[in-house]
């Protein structure tokens, strides 16, 4: 297995939580907390942990607001996100299609 295929792997989108919240907020406009926490099926300590990390590296943006009187938190891909989410699959798919060569 070509060692540059798996150098290519985002360790921040890697993770299993990161890896799901970057594939739904690659498919839509934008996605609550309560939605990514149900779809993943994780816990609220985890998501909320998984979404600062990506925060932080700038692939995604957290807003905070209020719908009424509930606190309403929704996530959003950035552009360096949405690449950096792409650059991932590609080398994923590289390392799926890659030959085995057998001794």
């Amino acid at each position: 297995m070509p060692i540059e295929a798996i150098s290519q792997l985002d360790p921040v989108i890697h993770s299993k939580v990161r890896l799901a919240v970057m594939s739904i907020l690659a498919a839509v406009k934008e996605a609550s907390f309560i939605y990514l926490k149900t779809a993943i099926g994780t816990t609220d300590g985890n998501l909320s942990v998984s979404l600062a990390k990506l925060e932080e590296a700038e692939y995604i943006k957290v807003n905070k607001s209020f719908q009424g009187k509930k606190p309403l938190t929704t996530c959003v891909v950035t552009a360096k996100g949405r690449s950096a989410f792409a650059r991932h699959v590609k080398a994923l798919d590289s390392i799926l299609h890659m030959e085995i060569i057998e001794d």
